[in-house]
């Protein structure tokens, strides 16, 4: 029997978003291998790619910014390659975050078949993306780890909390990936535009800069960045050796909570236009 997918109805409970992963676990850890593997097929060192482009990137940050530029976070009496440490570990949540939505307005597109000869449950296609985010920032974090300790000693135990850290931001992005699949199906120009908001992103969050330097007045603004809750903590759990703000993270993950289930109606509302669109 061929079906279309896109036809049929999901439940749209409160809690259909986590039944419907929790359902499809086992699939979506098979896709999400089969996307890591893909990337790096045919490629000459293969899935090692996944391990030497962190460890490029973190002697790049390491030169420029302290030899270079010689910049100290905060303090100055901040080792040199504290700086490149302290960026590297922000830009692994921006990252993920950044190569899933980046990918979200294209899951429907690029994966036609799904929509129109299958009966396979879309809904998980955001899930698998960010298998394949949160795999290159487990190998940067094991990197980063190997690093710090090499520099700055062995990481506080808090490290260990990273991934609740991750947790709210991975559910935004789950909400938002939905929320952008179903978009990108009617319309062609968000990818281009998807671009140009996570450059804004990137630059509105503390990235680059310590949320503390910012005059009070744009301090707010840059709160406001999806990522900079995950990136604060981070930094929090791996510099300070203590746990994030225990309000901040709990606001975070029923934001991320909220967002995933609106996301996820908005995909169940459109879904039956998919087939006749793709």
């Amino acid at each position: 029997m061929t079906a279309h997918l896109a036809s049929q109805q999901i439940p749209c409970s409160l809690f259909a978003p986590i039944k419907s992963v929790i359902a499809h676990r086992r699939l979506i850890a098979r896709l999400g291998w089969r996307e890591i593997q893909s990337r790096y097929k045919g490629s000459l060192l293969g899935i090692a790619w996944s391990v030497l482009v962190p460890i490029i990137l973190l002697a790049v940050y390491t030169f420029v910014f302290s030899v270079v530029f010689s910049s100290r976070w905060g303090t100055e009496n901040s080792s040199k390659t504290h700086f490149a440490i302290v960026v590297f570990a922000g830009l692994i949540v921006f990252n993920i975050f950044a190569d899933c939505i980046v990918r979200a307005p294209s899951l429907i597109l690029h994966n036609v078949s799904y929509v129109k000869k299958v009966v396979f449950p879309l809904e998980i296609l955001p899930w698998v993306s960010l298998c394949s985010a949160l795999f290159n920032a487990l190998v940067s974090l094991v990197v980063l780890t190997l690093f710090f300790t090499a520099v700055e000693g062995v990481p506080p135990l808090s490290f260990l909390l990273a991934p609740l850290v991750i947790l709210p931001l991975a559910l935004l992005i789950v909400g938002l990936s939905l929320f952008l699949a179903s978009l990108g199906v009617f319309i062609r120009d968000l990818q281009q535009f998807i671009g140009v908001i996570i450059t804004v992103v990137m630059f509105l969050s503390p990235l680059f800069y310590p949320l503390s330097a910012l005059p009070s007045k744009f301090r707010s603004l840059v709160e406001l960045s999806p990522v900079t809750m995950a990136v604060e903590g981070m930094r929090t759990i791996l510099f300070e050796g203590t746990l994030p703000n225990l309000e901040l993270w709990v606001a975070s993950l029923a934001f991320g909570l909220v967002s995933l289930w609106l996301g996820f109606l908005w995909f169940a509302k459109t879904r039956k236009g998919f087939a006749d669109v793709v």
